[in-house]
């Protein structure tokens, strides 16, 4: 079991009716696609072709501290504010589109573009299906 559902299971109340399943599969989805637009902006940077990739770089970074925001917003049960868990579950699917998208212009290229590219559309995805079971 991962860290992260060992926490979860481990939190002494109610996750105030979250699915714990789809809260968990998204708290790892924003940590992993964190860690590959930060991987893949510094690989970026590391390209010849840098200056081609100024847009991508700035994609990566932006969604690389949104992702991680959003999974250390979504780490925190008390007092939760689900109006506030789906504007940044809402603000992280956004910034993951739009860098799934960048990165999949350079992803013929570049393979850490195209493993940056998949990270983006899981993570897009698990804010999706963790929004659509908040009701």
């Amino acid at each position: 079991m991962s860290l992260a559902g060992q926490m979860l299971d481990s939190y002494p109340k109610d996750l105030g009716g979250v699915d714990r399943d789809k809260l968990l599969a998204c708290i790892e989805a924003c940590f992993e696609c964190a860690q590959a637009c930060t991987a893949c902006a510094d690989a970026c940077l590391g390209e010849d072709s840098v200056a081609d990739l100024t847009t991508c770089i700035r994609s990566d970074l932006d969604c690389a501290d949104v992702c991680d925001t959003t999974g250390r917003v979504l780490s925190r049960r008390t007092g939760h504010d689900a109006d506030t868990t789906r504007a940044v579950l809402e603000a992280c699917a956004r910034l993951c589109r739009a860098c799934g998208d960048e990165c999949e212009q350079h992803a013929r290229m570049h393979e850490h573009c195209r493993v940056c590219a998949e990270a983006c559309r899981r993570c897009e995805q698990a804010c999706q299906d963790l929004i659509s079971s908040l009701g």
